[in-house]
């Protein structure tokens, strides 16, 4: 008589994932409250709705702006990227400020973003408007 066995490797990974499962809730139950509080304070970032790149050639923002439905749910984020070279960071300000002016005259308030980088400025519409 030959002898079966009833566990195969489906057994064996759903066990895994189970040890894997009370390691993880044990962990999250053990740690600081001071990392569980900061925890509850990040701002959820979503995926933008729509994107302008201000590279040469692109309509200006506000030609943009008017296509974009009005939401006040939406957040308006101008990122603007700096590279190493002497006055890269005055001039991404610079573009930022310009862009801010543009979006302002259309009645838009936007968060700036100033990073280092490469390429032209971006601004993006989302849902990600923080808590107030």
């Amino acid at each position: 008589m030959k002898g079966t066995s009833s566990f195969g490797w489906q057994t064996s990974l759903a066990d895994l994932a189970l040890i894997l499962f009370m390691l993880s809730a044990a962990s999250l139950h053990n740690r600081p409250a001071s990392q569980a509080k900061a925890d509850l304070h990040a701002s959820a970032q979503s995926e933008p709705l729509a994107v302008y790149h201000a590279a040469a050639g692109a309509p200006p923002l506000d030609m943009w702006l008017e296509q974009q439905a009005a939401d006040p749910r939406q957040q308006l984020t101008i990122t603007a990227r700096y590279g190493a070279a002497p006055g890269a960071r005055d001039a991404a300000l610079a573009e930022a400020a310009r862009l801010l002016a543009e979006a302002g005259a259309h009645g838009r308030a936007a968060r700036i973003v100033v990073e280092p980088g490469a390429g032209p400025a971006r601004v993006a519409l989302a849902y990600d408007v923080p808590e107030r």
